[in-house]
């Protein structure tokens, strides 16, 4: 098993006694107990100091002089010492560019008062006085807080559970495997799992193991090092996927119906909270990229006219970065929100690793935003469905985020789900920016290799854009590939089934045209040599160009009749799609949706419950139902053969208040 290695960066400007200071705390860390790898390197300038920081992932913490001055200057000078930078803007642009470094200050003693004073005021861990050379005593309290970074809490203490081998008799019923061990029917589930996999399958009935209904030990000693690493206020641990986190978040911010200013390219959770909280969507369209079948962020403008026309509104929700890596400019959008009092909700599914490389941040806490949702499993290394919340809500309510939360949280939580929240936030803060480092330049190889092909080719931020958002500020995560295969002779399904069943490749999501890679802190090069391979394979080939089949675009939102709430829980009836000749059935327009219609790919919904269904989108369906590529169609119904739409009934629509 490999060792940790944390390197601790000392920052001194004058030779000898930088020399003395490294040597005397490396010769402290062989003679101490060093589980962590801690050695001590030296640098004179605080130019060196962010260029090692920037080229060197394991440094774990800096030791910076309270004083830098540059010698060659005081040459220049007649003798006088020029200050090269202060220690607290060299703290301040250490903490900019990598926020999970410990940060400590070595000081004069005599200058104790002033300098301790104005330090204190910027994101410092400590400080120790120079002259004293304790280098024993420093490696202590370094290793400490290292220590301290990289423990786990959660994942600790479910350990040492473990490892106590209780008696169980509480659930779950499977006992520690015991049900499944040496079963003639059953035996190669518990061998295929694990066995620790039942060992900690654990219940709420284990009081050491804290409660996430209402954590007060591990859990909330977990929660808050996640929100001391993702730069929030307050994290939340959510087992039932970020789907839950934003409805929770809904249902805290939002009373029957109030206002939500929502992208209509969001999750379907956030539709579904909509229908939850009984909120008042005011839906804005997403820009398009016809040429590809993309969506992308709504424009700018667009947004900005939202909230000046529904000042009223509680909150915003946007989705950034989207599926394909489109980041919005967050921090104008949430300054001209938090103008009008409304709460901006990030959707940050994708995104979840943002904060510990400068090459993607800001992150939407770091532009001002309220509450930010993470799929920590999509980006970082949690099992499925393992989400956080993070809260920057000055006037967070807690007490009704918690009903909310308890609500929709299942009181039978999987407690690995939790210790793989845990052990996330550990590699991201320890080994996160290597990591990501690491990710970025596999991600520029990659799409090096692809264009190299000649047949298939990446897409850069300016093919991606939709003409609406252009001048927006909108950047593009490199981690997300977006790879144009029209030239290649197959059709999208045709290429994924040939890269699936001939190379062992499985890719995240696809349109008529384009195929989607993510890229994490788990792809290695041997993964992207792979993938070169097969499709300089492929393109080999040299097959004519096939006309690929666009699908229909979706239409622009249309008018909401009634409450999404108030129209999902009316009984309603189902009308065919089709009449009787197979032809699009024109009496649905006109009608009012009881259903969410998603087709999937992409994911936005073409009605709604409550929004009023035209003939445009009656031939849109049409079309989709048609067409010979697959695509799934959430929300319609089937009756035998025929594809139906819940409606309301007309007395049912007389029942309801009208919008507008």
């Amino acid at each position: 098993m490999p060792k940790p290695t944390s390197r601790i960066l000392v920052i001194n400007d004058e030779a000898l006694v930088l020399r003395e200071f490294v040597k005397g705390l490396n010769a402290a860390a062989r003679s101490i107990d060093n589980p962590l790898g801690i050695c001590f390197a030296g640098v004179a300038t605080a130019k060196e100091a962010l260029a090692a920081i920037e080229g060197d992932g394991d440094i774990q913490a800096v030791l910076v002089d309270d004083v830098l001055y540059s010698l060659p200057g005081a040459r220049k000078n007649g003798g006088k010492k020029k200050l090269q930078m202060s220690a607290i803007e060299l703290v301040k642009r250490i903490t900019r560019f990598r926020p999970e470094l410990s940060v400590y200050i070595l000081i004069a003693q005599e200058k104790e008062d002033d300098v301790v004073d104005a330090l204190f005021t910027e994101a410092v861990d400590g400080y120790f006085y120079r002259e004293e050379k304790d280098y024993r005593g420093i490696y202590r309290i370094l290793n400490a807080q290292i220590q301290e970074v990289a423990k786990t809490p959660f994942y600790d203490q479910l350990k040492n559970y473990v490892w106590m081998a209780k008696d169980q008799w509480h659930t779950p019923g499977h006992s520690s495997g015991e049900s499944l061990r040496g079963s003639p029917w059953v035996n190669d589930f518990y061998e295929f799992m694990g066995e620790h996999v039942f060992d900690a399958d654990l219940s709420v009935s284990v009081p050491m193991l804290d409660s996430l209904m209402e954590p007060k030990g591990v859990i909330a000693e977990a929660q808050a090092m996640a929100a001391k690493a993702f730069g929030a206020r307050r994290t939340f641990f959510a087992t039932n996927g970020t789907s839950t986190a934003n409805k929770v978040i809904f249902q805290t911010l939002l009373a029957p119906g109030e206002k939500l200013l929502l992208d209509r390219n969001c999750h379907k959770s956030v539709h579904h909270g909509v229908v939850l909280s009984g909120a008042h969507p005011v839906y804005l369209d997403s820009s398009l990229n016809g040429k590809y079948g993309l969506y992308g962020p709504v424009p700018k403008k667009l947004i900005f006219d939202a909230i000046d026309e529904h000042p009223d509104a509680e909150a915003l929700i946007l989705t950034s970065c989207t599926y394909d890596g489109l980041r919005y400019d967050l921090a104008p959008i949430v300054e001209a929100a938090h103008k009008k009092n409304i709460k901006v909700i990030i959707d940050e599914a994708w995104y979840g690793f943002a904060r510990f490389h400068p090459e993607f941040r800001p992150t939407a806490l770091e532009a001002g935003a309220d509450y930010a949702t993470q799929s920590t499993h999509k980006v970082l290394s949690a099992f499925s469905q393992a989400s956080m919340i993070h809260v920057n809500d000055p006037g967070f309510k807690e007490h009704l985020f918690r009903e909310n939360f308890n609500m929709h949280t299942s009181t039978s939580p999987q407690y690995t789900m939790i210790a793989s929240l845990d052990v996330a936030r550990k590699q991201a803060v320890m080994e996160g920016y290597k990591l990501l480092s690491r990710t970025l330049a596999l991600a520029k190889e990659l799409r090096e290799q692809i264009d190299s092909t000649r047949v298939f080719r990446t897409l850069a931020l300016e093919d991606l854009l939709p003409e609406q958002t252009r001048g927006d500020g909108i950047r593009l995560d490199p981690t997300k590939v977006t790879v144009d295969v029209s030239g290649c002779g197959y059709t999208v399904e045709e290429l994924q089934r040939e890269l699936f069943e001939r190379y062992n490749i499985q890719v995240e999501k696809s349109t008529f045209n384009t195929l989607t890679l993510l890229l994490t802190v788990g792809t290695t090069r041997s993964k992207v040599s792979r993938l070169y391979d097969a499709l300089m394979r492929i393109a080999r080939e040299r097959r004519s160009p096939r006309r690929l089949v666009q699908t229909p675009e979706i239409p622009g939102f249309t008018k909401l009749r009634f409450l999404p709430r108030d129209a999902y829980y009316c009984g309603g009836e189902l009308v065919p799609i089709f009449d009787e000749r197979e032809r699009v059935n024109h009496a649905l327009g006109g009608r009012v949706c009881a259903d969410q219609i998603t087709p999937y790919p992409p994911g936005i919904p073409v009605l709604v419950p409550g929004q009023m269904i035209t003939p445009n989108i009656v031939e849109y369906l049409g079309d989709l139902l048609r067409s010979q590529k697959r695509m799934e169609l959430h929300g319609i119904v089937h009756e035998g053969y025929q594809p139906c739409v819940r409606v309301l009934k007309p007395h049912e629509e007389k029942g309801l208040n009208r919008l507008g």
